[in-house]
């Protein structure tokens, strides 16, 4: 495979994926440094309250704990079965022997040789089962949060099951959970490197500022960060 044909698939699509990585890593130092800035610092904050309120007013609440912990698995599972459902269909184009593999050809910027195909499915195939194995794990601990939060806490038999351990374990469910999204949201740049690496670029520097968006609280709520401080010990125990 020559320079002239995948010079820009070896520099377009590694740096509009450092462009994409660079904003993750800022987003992480964010949350950690200042959580209450950011959506994700911000739903962590309240879902502590959250499960401290419902174990302490089982009683009434257990049925509703139920319910929005069913529609957060629903949501992973979605999320799950999308993944493997992808990684299916790439693991089937990669075992054909078909000419989808390499459509366009000749109006492609960039290589397009057999390597360099194999090498953006098989890509493509890691992501999606990384991002299948996250939203997996987070079922997983959902599910223990399903059932703990039901625990009676007037048993002292039982009273290692406390609102912390359980928001402790629901943390880690939702962070698994974003994690795969993120790696969705990565690999949907990755599917356009089959039209050419110039694609993979431009979406990545589009989708940056469009999660900027999503990802950071702009307005009073920011503002009131002082009255509701919650301290980075606070986080990085949930996380």
């Amino acid at each position: 495979m020559e320079w002239r044909n995948c010079y820009l698939d070896m520099i377009l699509v590694p740096l509009g994926l450092l462009i994409m990585a660079t904003y993750h890593v800022w987003l992480w130092n964010k949350v950690r440094l200042d959580p209450l800035s950011t959506i994700i610092g911000t739903n962590a904050h309240g879902r502590k309250y959250w499960v401290s309120a419902i174990m302490k007013d089982n009683d009434k609440k257990n049925i509703l704990a139920v319910q929005t912990l069913r529609n957060t698995i629903m949501g992973s599972t979605l999320m799950a079965t999308t993944s493997i459902l992808l990684c299916s269909g790439l693991a089937a184009i990669l075992s054909s022997t078909y000419s989808i593999k390499k459509p366009l050809n000749d109006t492609v910027y960039g290589a397009h040789g057999e390597f360099m195909v194999a090498l953006k499915y098989v890509t493509l195939l890691i992501i999606f089962l990384f991002s299948f194995l996250c939203h997996s794990l987070s079922i997983r601990f959902i599910n223990q949060v399903n059932f703990l939060i039901n625990t009676p806490q007037e048993d002292h038999v039982v009273c290692r099951v406390s609102p912390s351990y359980v928001g402790e374990l629901l943390e880690k469910g939702f962070i698994l959970n974003t994690v795969g999204n993120r790696l969705f949201y990565a690999a949907l740049p990755l599917l356009l490197w089959i039209f050419g690496p110039v694609l993979v670029f431009l979406c990545c520097v589009a989708i940056v500022p469009v999660l900027y968006n999503l990802d950071l609280v702009f307005g009073s709520s920011s503002l009131e960060k002082g009255n509701h401080e919650m301290t980075n010990a606070d986080f990085m125990s949930m996380a």
